[in-house]
């Protein structure tokens, strides 16, 4: 049986002090310890960021990556080794910035990965320029001036581009936070688990006072249902003084495992590879 002490790492944690990180990575292990597997058996995946430091705090497989690619090698691990539980943990800007073209092309292949985004609606690590999620109107030391674009709704995105599973979170709220992530973990095919996080050093404006006025729980409301997708949709635009929680968005649908075939063949890492000539395969790209 799986214990919490089974996932702690020795590596120190390089966050500030009150980062909602900290919420999400308690979150993250109560998850894991109910999933019940071994840390053998997960893997997370990270790009660059505040987030990204979150795999080393863990104690499982972890992948390190480039800014923004961290939905690539995850989606290849999985369709390598289907037998592996894959998460990505990933930043607001890695992911909907510099990832953002894996974000949409990822929902679309439908690959069984777990995907949770630390929103803290600044980059943090790069020291407090706005990122996609950032407020219009917010000043940082970038945009004196003031953010003139609006930001990713990336919750409507997803919903619009076919995400059979989007959820938001509040790191304040592990309890309910570590449910969504169970329950995106448990879903077969794309998993959005967006984490509504505050940065205590750079954004000012979303503080933990700030979100507990506002966030809420949609799925405490028993005429909610997350498989409408327009009410969905309608929920997922939500923003301002009132700021939806849960699971606001679930549809079962073909993963890419399904699609193609391979879920009814051998795992590819399982593949027996000593009569397949590479150099020859290589030589054709020369």
């Amino acid at each position: 049986m799986a214990d919490v002490k089974d996932f702690i790492s020795s590596d120190p944690i390089a966050w500030c002090p009150g980062c909602g990180d900290y919420g999400i990575l308690n979150a993250l292990k109560a998850a894991l310890v109910k999933l019940g597997r071994k840390p053998k058996d997960i893997v997370i995946a990270s790009g660059i960021g505040q987030a990204a430091k979150l795999p080393h705090y863990i104690k499982c497989n972890c992948i390190n990556g480039l800014h923004g690619r961290s939905l690539s090698y995850a989606s290849a691990v999985k369709i390598v080794n289907r037998e592996l539980t894959v998460i990505v943990t990933t930043g607001d800007g890695d992911c909907y910035g510099e990832g953002g073209n894996h974000f949409i092309h990822n929902i679309r292949r439908n690959v069984d990965i777990t995907v949770i985004v630390h929103n803290n609606q600044i980059y943090g690590l790069t020291k407090g320029q706005a990122s996609p999620t950032t407020d219009e109107g917010y000043v940082t030391k970038v945009q004196p001036q003031g953010v003139i674009l609006e930001p990713i709704r990336a919750l409507e995105m997803a919903i619009a581009l076919g995400a059979g599973f989007v959820a938001r979170g509040y790191s304040s709220n592990m309890e309910h936070l570590s449910w969504l992530i169970l329950e995106g973990i448990n879903h077969k095919g794309f998993s959005l688990v967006e984490v509504l996080q505050p940065c205590v050093s750079f954004n000012k404006k979303n503080t933990h006072e700030w979100y507990s006025k506002r966030v809420y729980k949609v799925n405490d409301d028993p005429a909610y249902d997350p498989g409408n997708f327009v009410a969905a949709f309608q929920k997922a635009s939500e923003w301002g003084d009132r700021i939806p929680t849960g699971i606001i968005y679930r549809a079962e649908k073909p993963s890419y495992g399904e699609k193609s075939g391979l879920d009814k063949a051998a795992p590819l890492v399982d593949s027996d590879i000593d009569d397949i000539d590479l150099t020859g395969i290589l030589k054709g790209f020369a």
